[in-house]
């Protein structure tokens, strides 16, 4: 059994930062004082007064395996994970083939346990048509299920209503919803087509998939939740008008309905697409400069519950074609946690903010057993943040499969040094360590 002896730390964990010692004992925390005595044969790291904090829990990723391998896959996407300090992530079922039956579902769980660096789930997903599947799903080691109320893959659309009605009702699983209206968007496209031909500009993709489709569909699916007692988790709300259908008036732990917020909408807007175009077009779309500023205010004020990144990377080929045809989504896992830290120093969001945001709230709001926080008899998922170790985001430095990032070019203050994964170095100074050290997360419920 592996000893590491984690000293000069400045810990972040529950709303607190304090220096101090974490002695690691195989997988999990053992120690964690002001001032432990070295273990014989303990492998000692000195942080010097970086940041220790708990690995990231990124709820929303695209990884595309299986049958979209040429964008990416658990390997190469949870590589480079863990070179951004996420220890584990939930990945969604728009895969080839849809993971829509148990099947499918448990290929993608074999996938991982044989790739991933980091910690792993795997959302079931749900269509108009397999209630039956759905029911089967065992709720201690599947995250959830996922339902697109919107534009998705293959046969992911749910638009019945008595289909949503039945699954709202009938499942003891999270229900995690994409929410964008589709027969608003494709009024609106037409809209923009009958102006345009072929050629609308990715400038209009905030006014096609626009505030109006998101609100519709995210205050449809709160409404059944509270009609049906769903425990209901709201994905990537990008507009200042969906806030108002969130509360910060109870504890998280009492929430039925959860809130997440993507680090695109967080730093990105509108003025952005002349610049980046495709390269930050997502769905739902990156809005205005003033919906940013209510998404983060929410986030600040607790509406908003977790941070995620809708990490769903696409070749450059894909990309860099005209705005109709070009994929929605981009890669994030390797910048969020520096991106964020970017935002501490512009002093936007504490230390303590952010590793409550990514880390603590998805462990209560998915009830992930044993991980999201720095305790003795935890899984030693953790990362190191320096806070000042400048770097700029290149080609030559980027590790997803696809090969470019929205930030390049962009210089990050703080840099990631160390990642652990059940107590296993999985990354250290810009190297990931051939390691597969990942596990299948488990949940308390």
């Amino acid at each position: 059994m592996s000893t590491t002896l984690i000293k000069n730390a400045r810990i972040v964990n529950e709303g607190k930062i304090f220096e101090g010692d974490v002695l690691l004992s195989g997988e999990r925390i053992e120690k964690i004082a002001g001032d432990i005595s070295t273990p014989v044969n303990a492998k000692i790291i000195d942080l010097q007064g970086s940041y220790l904090i708990p690995g990231m829990i990124d709820d929303q990723v695209h990884f595309r395996e299986p049958g979209l391998t040429h964008k990416g896959n658990i390997a190469s996407e949870s590589r480079a994970a863990v070179a951004g300090g996420v220890t584990s992530f939930i990945e969604q079922p728009n895969t080839v083939p849809n993971a829509v039956t148990q099947e499918l579902l448990e290929q993608k769980y074999q996938i991982a346990a044989q790739s991933s660096y980091a910690n792993y789930s795997f959302m079931m997903g749900a269509t108009n048509d397999n209630l039956e599947e759905i029911l089967k799903t065992n709720r201690h080691n599947v995250a959830g299920l996922k339902i697109f109320m919107g534009s998705s893959t293959g046969n992911m659309l749910v638009d019945n209503p008595q289909a949503l009605e039945a699954i709202f009702s009938s499942t003891p699983l999270l229900i995690a919803v994409h929410c964008e209206d589709e027969q608003t968007i494709k009024n609106n496209l037409a809209h923009y087509q009958e102006i345009y031909g072929d050629a609308v500009p990715v400038t209009a993709h905030h006014l096609i998939r626009s505030a109006e489709a998101c609100y519709l569909s995210s205050s449809k699916a709160i409404a059944l939740a509270q009609k049906t007692g769903a425990r209901l988790h709201v994905f990537h709300l990008s507009t200042a008008i969906e806030m108002d259908l969130f509360t910060n008036q109870i504890p998280l732990e009492q929430k039925q309905i959860t809130a997440e917020v993507c680090l695109h909408h967080l730093w990105f807007s509108n003025d952005d697409y002349a610049q980046k175009g495709n390269f930050i077009k997502w769905n739902p779309a990156v809005k205005t400069p003033a919906d940013r500023d209510a998404i983060w205010k929410a986030l600040l004020d607790d509406r908003i519950d977790v941070i995620a990144t809708d990490h769903a990377p696409h070749t450059l080929t894909e990309k860099s074609q005209p705005y109709l045809l070009a994929p929605s989504g981009g890669p994030l896992v390797q910048h969020v946690l520096p991106a964020l830290f970017e935002k501490h120093r512009q002093g936007m969001i504490s230390v303590e903010k952010i590793v409550e945001k990514t880390a603590h709230n998805l462990a209560i709001v998915f009830k992930i057993q044993d991980r999201g926080f720095i305790r003795e008899g935890y899984y030693a998922d953790l990362a190191v943040v320096h806070p000042n170790l400048p770097h700029t985001v290149t080609r030559e430095n980027i590790l997803y499969h696809c090969g470019w990032s929205p930030f390049e070019g962009q210089t990050f203050q703080a840099a990631i040094t160390h990642t652990f994964v059940n107590g296993t170095l999985v990354y250290e100074n810009q190297k990931v360590n051939q390691v597969h050290a990942g596990k299948r997360l488990l949940f308390n419920r």
